[in-house]
């Protein structure tokens, strides 16, 4: 296996914690490869499927409005000519796209990747596409007999609460979440002024990568956004700043399904991790070029981001359980050691 030309594991990483002290950012590298430029707190990165958790927090809260009910069957909202697949007389609901147990496979069998667009895979499926294959799926399992993550699932059901308020994805997004929480720099299409603080995404070589476009299946992992937005919407669901969205947020846990992992759980979008009694709420993600991590300990009030330009890096969810939870490792990884040390060093500085 060809492994990068140095010790050097990721081209940059940002890491913040908000607690009853506020919000504090630590940074490390640059924007890209070869660049002066540093990372900070208001650098933007693609946070993948962290993306879900504000797909089901639109959930939660038009749940709240009396927009819609959990127990709604998806097909409601669509097209009259899409078949949603059904199975032993039960029909896929939306609470089941938010937890993952809708029995739709991790993608569609329809998207298939093009030479051209393989570095970007999701950008030419199309929501006809996405209608056909729903159409002619079956299911394999009982609806709510398991979890299987899906990013299908997600991208519908950000897809159909876009057509439920009758506005697109990255709208809905900004007037129900980022408007109130005045988070400024969470957005898909970004306005020169983001562009310009717009990390450029790494592969395993540390090669700059094209960024992904989810134009279908958004709600699964379109969202771009900065640590700093981050940590508000962390303040919010720990109850540091007042939020209209607090009863969706606090709404969003009441509902659990076990996932087959020991000790993970999951809820309407987060992953709930109990393996020392007590709940880390999180979820992480991944594109071609960055990894994130977003986290919160209820019991301590401390939420967490961390954000990473380079895709192929090795996991940074260890130091966000790690910066949540001391009892969470921090996981050496071989050859070199560079890697360990910057967690070290990022971990003893939040702290």
């Amino acid at each position: 296996m060809i492994q990068p030309a140095d010790d050097r594991r990721s081209v940059g990483i940002v890491a913040g914690i908000i607690d009853s002290d506020g919000p504090r950012i630590v940074s490390h590298g640059a924007l890209q490869q070869g660049d002066a430029r540093p990372l900070n707190g208001d650098t933007i990165f693609e946070i993948g499927s962290v993306t879900k958790v504000f797909t089901s927090l639109l959930l939660a809260d038009m749940v709240q409005r009396g927009e819609v009910a959990l127990t709604d069957a998806v097909s409601r909202y669509l097209p009259a000519g899409v078949k949603v697949p059904a199975r032993g007389g039960r029909c896929i609901e939306l609470q089941h796209l938010a937890t993952h147990t809708s029995g739709l496979p991790r993608l569609p069998g329809n998207l298939r990747l093009k030479p051209r667009s393989a570095a970007n895979p999701y950008a030419e499926y199309t929501v006809s596409q996405l209608y056909e294959f729903l159409s002619r799926y079956s299911l394999q399992r009982d609806i709510g007999s398991k979890y299987e993550y899906s990013n299908l699932g997600g991208g519908l059901l950000g897809h159909v609460l876009s057509l439920r308020a009758s506005m697109d994805y990255e709208a809905l997004v900004r007037a129900r979440i980022a408007g109130p929480l005045q988070m400024n720099s969470t957005a898909i299409a970004l306005p020169p002024e983001m562009k310009a603080r717009f990390a450029v995404g790494h592969n395993a070589w540390l090669k700059p990568v094209s960024n992904w476009d989810l134009p279908a299946l958004a709600g699964a992992g379109a969202l771009r956004s900065s640590a700093n937005d981050l940590l508000l919407f962390l303040a919010a669901n720990l109850g540091y700043i007042a939020s209209p969205l607090a009863p969706a947020m606090t709404s969003m846990l009441g509902v659990r399904r076990p996932t087959g992992a020991p000790h993970v759980e999951v809820a309407l979008g987060w992953h709930i991790l109990t393996r020392f009694g007590d709940d880390i709420i999180w979820h992480n993600g991944g594109t071609g070029g960055f990894h994130s991590f977003v986290g919160f300990h209820p019991a301590t009030r401390i939420g967490v981001v961390v954000l990473s330009n380079t895709q192929a890096a090795p996991s940074i969810d260890d130091i966000g359980f790690h910066l949540l939870d001391a009892r969470y490792q921090l996981v050496e990884r071989r050859p070199g050691t560079r890697w360990l040390w910057l967690k070290r060093r990022l971990s003893r500085l939040i702290y």
